[in-house]
């Protein structure tokens, strides 16, 4: 009896080290993300997800999700300590610099084994623009990765005005203008209110080739790929001389350029988005019924590619699991929802045709756009249509830059750019406001960023550029 006991013992003492085994392999990844912090719902929300994704790729995950205020500061720390993580979030500042201090893993060889479907959705161009020195540092966010310009509307006051087909036909600041002036005129406020920021999307056809510093660039379409001071070309100068009349005429707010945070409601403002979103997004944000139309080109750069990228970091543990889930967020609708749209049965159900039905009494704090492509995201039940649609289209159709797969290396300009960067701050307030006379603040703006090392960062990015062209 005594040596059954003794086996049986020993039997249970061996199964219960297996099943501890078994336990401990399933990997923890690390997913730091950004949005407005953890959600409220936390805890709830990964004890949901996490046997899902066990199931899937045999790893949980443990998600962090860092505020809007704190994301800056918080991502330094974490890159240049060396925080454990085996995920991250970041944009085109974040690429060419951390990949210098070898904070993430090129995983170009090994995409094809761990994340085909990537492969598969994301396009080759899309990659080049992850290239650091011909590898790829990180997975794009297949998203509303082009840019494209908008004005848009209150309908209801095109529609008083009798100037619905002067809107749709509108494409131009110039073309703008004399709506604008109609809407001033009928409601006596600015009828295209800004903050500080300005009217800053008038530069956007312009590559800033990953400088960080917006007073230099290459116009998208210029085959010979000619850095310029981009506030001194016509094309530029033309429309911010538009804006100071603007400004002069009251269109716009005589307190922008000293405004941090601007109205709920606007009669019209610009932004970067699809012509859907002014009834997914902006018009049940300002509550209204907007209307939207193109402002210039569609255009695929670098900047646009990476305004959303993943990346494994160099120290993961387990980089082929890091790899397996970003396939799965980008291919799964039902780990997509998740992270888009929060915790099913709390924050959204799925209605009998296996459309979303967001709970309006609760929130979901995780941004969308840094996770994975939305063309997996579950549309909403509240409109008939799938805005994702349109945002692929537009990806298909746009127009890419001719420097599309370049990346600047800012290494031996590094203060120059951050001292041309100072003075850019202290001028396009008042510049792209038209709170300023254009010609006068972009000439004496420029003289002092060619005392700073100006020249020196054109001559540098020129160099780096003929370099490229020749090489492909």
């Amino acid at each position: 009896m005594k040596k059954i006991l003794s086996l049986v013992l020993a039997l249970c003492m061996a199964l219960c080290m297996v099943s501890f085994a078994s336990a401990e392999e399933v990997p923890t990844l690390k997913i730091i993300t950004l949005g407005n912090g953890q959600p409220d719902n936390y805890s709830a929300w990964i004890e949901h997800l996490n046997p899902y994704i066990e199931e899937k790729i045999g790893a949980r995950l443990d998600v962090e999700c860092i505020g809007w205020g704190d994301w800056g500061n918080r991502r330094s720390v974490i890159i240049n300590s060396n925080e454990p993580y085996d995920v991250i979030f970041g944009d085109s500042g974040n690429l060419v610099a951390d990949v210098s201090v070898g904070a993430y893993l090129d995983i170009t060889d090994l995409l094809a084994d761990n994340a085909p479907g990537l492969l598969e959705l994301i396009p080759a161009g899309y990659w080049d623009a992850c290239r650091v020195g011909g590898r790829i540092y990180g997975v794009p966010t297949y998203k509303d990765s082009s840019i494209t310009q908008y004005f848009v509307w209150d309908v209801e006051l095109l529609k008083e005005l009798g100037m619905e087909e002067a809107a749709m036909n509108c494409h131009t600041l110039a073309d703008a203008t004399p709506i604008l002036k109609a809407i001033k005129e009928k409601t006596g406020t600015a009828s295209f209110p800004v903050t500080k920021d300005g009217v800053s999307q008038i530069p956007f056809v312009y590559d800033g080739f990953g400088a960080g510093l917006r007073g230099v660039g290459v116009r998208y379409d210029d085959q010979e790929t000619k850095v310029v001071k981009i506030f001194e070309q016509e094309d530029i100068m033309d429309q911010l001389k538009i804006v100071r009349e603007w400004f002069e005429s009251g269109i716009i707010n005589a307190d922008a350029a000293n405004l941090a945070e601007g109205p709920t409601y606007k009669a019209c403002f610009l932004a970067q988005g699809w012509s859907s979103a002014a009834k997914t997004v902006w018009g049940p944000n300002m509550g209204k019924e907007l209307v939207a139309y193109t402002y210039g080109p569609t255009i695929l750069s670098n900047d646009s590619v990476l305004g959303s990228v993943n990346f494994v970091s160099v120290n993961s543990e387990h980089p082929e699991k890091a790899l397996a889930f970003l396939n799965l967020m980008n291919t799964d609708s039902k780990v997509r929802d998740a992270f888009y749209y929060g915790l099913e049965g709390d924050n959204f159900t799925y209605t009998e045709d296996g459309r979303v039905h967001k709970n309006p009494d609760s929130s979901w704090g995780m941004a969308g756009y840094t996770q994975g492509t939305f063309f997996a995201v579950t549309p909403t039940d509240d409109v008939e249509f799938n805005q994702w649609d349109e945002v692929k289209e537009l990806n298909e159709q746009a127009e890419p830059s001719v420097l599309l797969g370049f990346n600047f290396d800012a290494s031996k300009v590094e203060d120059q750019i951050a001292n041309c960067k100072t003075i850019w701050d202290r001028y396009h307030p008042e510049l792209l406001t038209g709170s300023v006379d254009p010609e006068e603040a972009v000439k004496t703006m420029y003289e002092e960023m060619e005392a700073e090392g100006l020249n020196d960062i054109i001559t540098e990015a020129q160099a780096q550029i003929d370099a490229w062209k020749a090489s492909k």
